[in-house]
């Protein structure tokens, strides 16, 4: 895990890993609250991190710096919306429940414009603010949009981080995605129709 930024460095940080238009939105939303804010090598479990730290008094979001721009901008939002729920409403309420739907809707909003995104992320976007899900990767139709804007080194990603039902190519065949088996997925083969175990952490091509 990276350390947190330098204050001098935190604006060069939200230019490499944002889409250009959507930097300043994001580096005022810093500089309002003032978290640390740390990039984070890939996770298999997670694509960002909210945690508010009683004894030391200070909040961490984290962000997995292998994220393409838009993926980042939304995992960003994402764990800023938790923070601000928790300001707001204190931290007895559900992680994912109203009050916390209602931040990340809200700190959506101003991105929501096809200066800061591309119309396929967009189209979704606007439909997926309106109830957002726990995790943008349980939402099949923003996961895929923001799939396309991968590059090379993005390609792979984790069995484990699909939801269920999902498409997917391994060795070439293509599964879907089953129910989890202790560490392994239930998939099936559908050119056979088979059904094969395999492993949560095995590197897989969505579709």
């Amino acid at each position: 895990m990276a350390s947190s930024p330098p204050k001098d460095q935190s604006l060069l940080i939200f230019q490499k890993y944002l889409p250009p238009a959507a930097v300043p939105y994001c580096y005022k939303i810093w500089q309002e609250y003032k978290f640390k804010f740390l990039i984070t090598k890939k996770r298999a479990t997670k694509l960002g991190d909210y945690r508010f730290h009683i004894q030391k008094g200070f909040h961490t979001i984290t962000v997995n710096g292998d994220l393409n721009p838009y993926a980042f901008l939304v995992t960003y939002l994402h764990e800023v919306a938790h923070m601000s729920a928790n300001l707001a409403h204190g931290t007895s309420i559900q992680p994912h429940g109203q009050e916390w739907k209602a931040h990340f809707s809200d700190l959506l909003s101003p991105i929501l414009n096809t200066q800061v995104l591309p119309n396929n992320v967009l189209t979704v976007l606007k439909n997926y603010s309106q109830n957002p899900k726990a995790s943008s990767c349980a939402d099949h139709d923003l996961l895929q949009a923001l799939r396309t804007h991968d590059t090379q080194e993005h390609h792979l990603i984790q069995l484990s981080e699909l939801p269920i039902g999902a498409k997917f190519v391994l060795t070439g065949r293509v599964f879907t995605k089953g129910e989890l088996r202790r560490t392994r997925f239930m998939c099936l083969e559908l050119k056979s129709n088979k059904r094969y175990v395999i492993s949560a952490m095995a590197m897989v091509e969505m579709i």
